[in-house]
């Protein structure tokens, strides 16, 4: 991302236009060319640019990379430095160098990377911080690698259970596109010559086919700019939020979001607490991960529990857990394991996900191959039908 940067070097004041992927990396960048940095402004760009070209940091390979490096043999800032030398994506070379700059200036290595939010995030911050107090840097490293991945596996399972259910909408549309556009037109002009009375249907069938024919790139047009509309209207935050909003209403579905929504904040508390953090401040990192309706009850369930209720009184009083989940809070008030217990809490919210992943696909699919079998049959029988009144006239 491009930073505009107004600095002072010596007399001379200058605006710098600078590429880096955080605002302190800009302001960085530009301290180590003399300059002493006034303001920074990020520099707004094409929006379709910019979602083609937003790149992430590649967290969880960088952890599973440290944590070899680190087992190996080589301190922090040693796998930090091998990393950044054989790194050759810029972008991320960047973050990297800075996070060694940090280090070399006597920060920790969680201040260093706080510098840098959009590739380590809070919790990922909060976690090596608790765990530099212990020594156990390589555990919170691999603690953090277990939570990702699990969190990266329910992701997987979601996104590889729609990939069969868009192919069969995206190649029913495009047979039914051929046949409205090309099929449709050409039987319009034969049954034209021909002449006869033709059903009501097939007549309304041949209407729509012979306007296509005539009006086709301007529908194309209007196709393609309704595409490039939605594509960017569902960029944008508010549109989001708001389609959510919907969502959220069905209620079945809205069910399941509220138990993934459930399982990714008992896995995030649970990790948090197993790292030594206190309850209210693990309580407060993990709200954002929350949709707004389920971030207010958590609020409230934090106020309760500061109070001095138990946090299983908190979750049930606010509809954070549902009942299986709330027996296994208490059972971890008892023992004194609550982060090991709301990770099973999790991990049972995600079984659960994936069974109703796997019975909806398994009903959806069929459900949508009757649909679009009765567009496509019922688009060639109306082409068909005249004909097979004619054999039957002869006949």
């Amino acid at each position: 991302m491009q930073y505009e940067v107004r600095a002072l070097r010596g007399k001379e004041f200058i605006s710098l236009r600078l590429e880096a992927v955080s605002e302190q990396m800009a302001i960085s960048q530009a301290q180590a060319q003399g300059y002493a940095v006034f303001s920074t402004q990020p520099l707004k760009g094409n929006w379709l640019a910019g979602f083609i070209g937003r790149k992430h940091f590649p967290l969880t390979l960088f952890n599973q990379e440290l944590l070899t490096l680190i087992e190996a043999g080589l301190n922090l800032f040693e796998g930090i430095e091998a990393l950044a030398e054989k790194e050759q994506r810029p972008e991320i070379r960047q973050v990297l160098q800075g996070v060694l700059r940090a280090l070399n200036e006597g920060l920790t290595v969680s201040h260093a990377m706080e510098n840098f939010p959009a590739a380590f995030p809070p919790l990922y911050v909060a976690a090596l911080r608790a765990s530099e107090k212990t020594g156990g840097v390589a555990e919170s490293l691999r603690r953090y690698i277990s939570y990702q991945s699990q969190i990266d596996q329910v992701k997987k399972k979601i996104i590889s259970s729609s990939i069969y259910p868009v192919i069969l909408i995206l190649a029913g549309g495009l047979v039914t596109l051929f046949l409205m556009g090309y099929v449709v037109p050409r039987f319009a002009h034969i049954y034209g010559e021909v002449g006869g009375d033709l059903p009501v249907l097939s007549r309304m069938l041949m209407a729509w086919g012979a306007f296509l024919e005539q009006h086709g790139a301007l529908l194309l047009g209007i196709l393609l700019t309704l595409a490039a509309a939605t594509g960017y209207f569902f960029t944008r935050l508010s549109v989001q939020r708001y389609l959510m909003k919907w969502v959220w209403r069905i209620p079945a579905l809205g069910e399941r979001l509220r138990i993934i929504q459930l399982a990714r904040f008992y896995r995030s508390l649970g990790m948090l607490l197993i790292g030594g953090i206190p309850i209210m401040s693990a309580l407060n990192m993990v709200s954002g991960l929350l949709v707004p309706s389920l971030r207010l009850k958590m609020q409230a369930a934090a106020k309760l529990i500061d109070q001095g209720q138990p946090i299983s009184v908190a979750m049930e009083q606010n509809e954070l857990s549902t009942p299986i989940a709330l027996r296994m809070l208490r059972v971890g008030e008892r023992s004194g394991q609550m982060g090991e217990m709301m990770e099973r809490i999790a991990g049972f919210y995600d079984e659960e996900t994936a069974r109703w992943i796997e019975w909806f696909t398994k009903l959806f699919e069929p459900l949508l191959m009757l649909v679009i079998g009765l567009v496509i049959g019922g688009v060639v029988l109306l082409l068909y039908m005249p004909i097979f009144d004619l054999a039957g006239s002869i006949q």
